[in-house]
Formats: structure tokens, C-alpha cells, sequence
């Protein structure tokens, strides 16, 4: 797989956390920084308690739910707690193909346009 389809996924192909790279050798200073993103598993309704408390922190989290449906029940009340997260913080949330959503907390808005093409 090449860089820019681990960066930004290959239509139909399942990812994992794994599959995004360090770029530790990169000679960047490190900036300060006031807010962070974080990759997150949602495997079961308990991940979504860090999730939770990483956007009241003023972070945003990539949660990538590949091991639910979208129809399924316990991906229904998952979302809904998100949504509540995102709405009590006056942030934002939205779901990234099948297989992520993306919560946001206040004052950062996810575009729903794409770039590009």
C-alpha cells in the first residue's frame, strides 16, 4: 500500500490503526500545541468513556467503528452518546464513510466538502 492511500484510505479497504505511520524522522520542530487529534478503536459502548472525555478536554478523536454496522443497535446508542458529546460541547461530529466518525469539540467544524476532485 503507498503512502498516500495509508494517509488518506483506499476506497473499500479496511484500515487499522496500525496502518498509520510515525514520521518520528521527520526534522520538524515540535509545536506547541492546544489541541491534539487522537485515534481511538470503538470496539465496545465502554471505548466511547475515554472518547467522551478526550473531546470535554478540548480534543478532537478519530474513532474508527469498522467492527460495527451502521444498523446496528449498539452503533445507534454509541452515536447518539457522541452526538450529545459533540452537542454539549458545541463542537461538531460527523461519520466518514462506514468505518469512521470524527468528533470535534468547540470552535473546530468538520467541512463536508472534499478537497480536490
Amino acid at each position: 500500500m503507498g503512502f498516500m492511500n495509508k494517509l488518506i484510505g483506499d476506497a473499500g479497504a479496511s484500515r487499522r490503526t496500525d496502518d498509520y505511520v510515525d514520521l518520528d524522522g521527520v526534522n520538524a520542530p515540535e509545536p506547541e500545541a492546544d489541541t491534539q487529534v487522537h485515534i481511538a478503536r470503538i470496539n465496545e459502548k465502554q471505548d466511547i468513556i475515554d472518547i467522551k472525555d478526550t473531546v470535554y478536554a478540548g480534543d478532537i478523536v478519530i474513532a474508527d467503528i469498522t467492527r460495527h454496522t451502521t444498523q446496528d443497535r449498539t452503533m445507534e446508542q454509541i452515536t447518539d452518546e457522541l452526538q450529545q458529546v459533540a452537542r454539549g460541547v458545541g463542537g461538531d461530529i460527523v461519520q466518514k464513510d462506514e468505518d469512521q466518525i470524527i468528533i470535534t469539540p468547540r470552535g473546530v467544524k468538520v467541512s463536508r466538502e472534499k478537497l480536490g476532485r
